[in-house]
């Protein structure tokens, strides 16, 4: 029998595709009544096998005769679908790890799926990355699907791959990055002109976010005082508390605490009728951190705000978020006047935190030396402490790293120690770009006389 060459090519080219996907050689696909040189024959397309002998490769390769014939394979098919569905919901519900292999697995059959479950696999798959930490290799993902030709400008999924992408350069670092592609992002929405979506607000929620992470705030307020009179509008719930919620983390870094504190508990009504756990683990972080903040500080209500989040995040929150939550606890309780405990939940949150340098880290050592200081163990305090200012000073200027030193030098004032507290003072301000003037050469002279 002549095959055609489609028929045949398409056959031989599965065949051999499916043999190398499970290690075997054409020997292994052989028998009494089918020889080596004829599995040779079917895979480069001279031959097309009877029902039965395609029937036999077909289990020996491990897919349906169906597959082997057309390409298609609806049982398979199926079963992948339900695994992105099910990968979905692990995904929701924190299980990253869990849904990261399901999405892998799917993606090794990738030939089988349509063009829609392939990017929803690999989108799921971008996402589970970047809540295990990998933000390099989910960049990589999130820019192919963003750049594909099929990705549509202004839809749903553009919106949610922009504002991933956004999260993962503010994640890995790179605030510049994250910014230009989230107002690069708002200006092509509002040059289309399109309804405003839950996903619009998002994505102006995260550039929020980034301004204010940078110390942008006269940006961040403008855009909070925009996206508030969006999502009132036209918004979610969720829409809504993302927003508020954002918006009192901007007013808090302005000073205006009260305000802050009275967004944030808009928030928390908003989002207390959300099936987001995860969102209301960290948003009750955020108000415990408030009321850790406010002048005269609460921290026996900051500690119970804070320890809800950190439970709550202990099943659903990423490696980063669990051990920002440890430190939020930690803090309160320090606070608290429980030095030994705040000591050793300071030491869990490093151990959460992992090797990283960031300035999360450098907060963390700087709340364990004071709580050593606090327990009555000072050459501990002092090693922590002298820990914060090498890390500090390795790390890039910031906003945050110049409030850390502004703390450090604040704690080396109360224990009298001038000097220390001045050299931290100074960093700070050169952090925020101010920095010492230069000595005319004359008074340098005019010193040593």
């Amino acid at each position: 029998m002549k095959p055609s060459p489609s028929e045949a090519g398409g056959i031989g080219r599965r065949l051999r595709e499916q043999r190398q996907r499970r290690g075997l050689n054409q020997q292994d696909l052989a028998s009494e009544d089918i020889s080596v040189s004829y599995v040779s024959l079917i895979e480069t397309g001279k031959r097309i096998p009877s029902p039965a002998v395609l029937e036999t490769l077909a289990a020996r390769v491990g897919c349906s005769v169906e597959y082997l014939r057309t390409g298609r394979d609806d049982a398979r098919v199926k079963e992948l679908q339900l695994k992105i569905a099910f990968a979905d919901i692990a995904l929701r519900n924190g299980s990253n790890g869990e849904a990261l292999q399901s999405y892998s697995e799917v993606l090794a059959s990738a030939p089988l799926l349509d063009e829609q479950s392939l990017r929803r696999a690999k989108l799921g798959q971008a996402m589970a990355m970047e809540k295990l930490g990998r933000v390099e290799a989910a960049l990589q993902l999130l820019h192919g699907l963003f750049e594909a030709p099929e990705t549509v400008a202004g839809s749903a999924e553009w919106s949610q791959l922009a504002i991933a992408l956004c999260r993962c350069y503010r994640a890995a670092g790179d605030l510049d990055m994250s910014i230009e592609i989230g107002e690069k992002a708002l200006r092509t929405l509002d040059s289309l002109g399109l309804s405003v979506t839950d996903d619009h607000v998002q994505l102006g929620t995260t550039l929020l976010g980034c301004y204010e992470m940078r110390g942008d705030l006269t940006r961040a307020h403008l855009l909070a005082k925009r996206l508030i009179e969006t999502a009132d509008a036209t918004g979610s719930r969720v829409a809504r508390g993302s927003v508020y919620w954002n918006a009192g983390l901007v007013a808090h870094s302005r000073g205006q605490t009260s305000e802050a504190l009275a967004l944030i508990e808009r928030a928390l009504v908003l989002m207390a009728e959300t099936d987001n756990v995860r969102h209301q683990a960290m948003l009750k972080g955020a108000y415990g951190t408030l009321l850790l903040d406010t002048d005269p500080p609460d921290p026996q209500r900051a500690l119970k705000f804070l320890e809800e989040a950190r439970d709550d995040l202990g099943d659903v929150g990423t490696s980063l978020e669990r051990a920002l939550a440890e430190l939020g606890v930690a803090r309160a309780t320090l606070r608290c006047g429980r030095a030994e405990e705040a000591v050793d939940l300071a030491e869990r949150a490093l151990g959460l935190f992992g090797v990283q340098e960031s300035t999360e880290v450098a907060e963390t050592r700087l709340v364990l030396g004071e709580a050593y200081f606090a327990a009555g163990r000072p050459d501990r305090g002092e090693a922590a402490l002298q820990g914060v200012a090498r890390q500090l000073g390795q790390l890039p200027p910031s906003r945050k790293a110049a409030k850390l030193w502004r703390l450090l030098g604040d704690f080396w004032q109360r224990q009298g120690r001038t000097a220390d507290a001045l050299s931290a003072y100074q960093r700070a301000l050169s952090d925020v770009g101010l920095r010492p003037q230069p000595v005319p050469e004359q008074a340098l002279t005019e010193q040593h006389r």
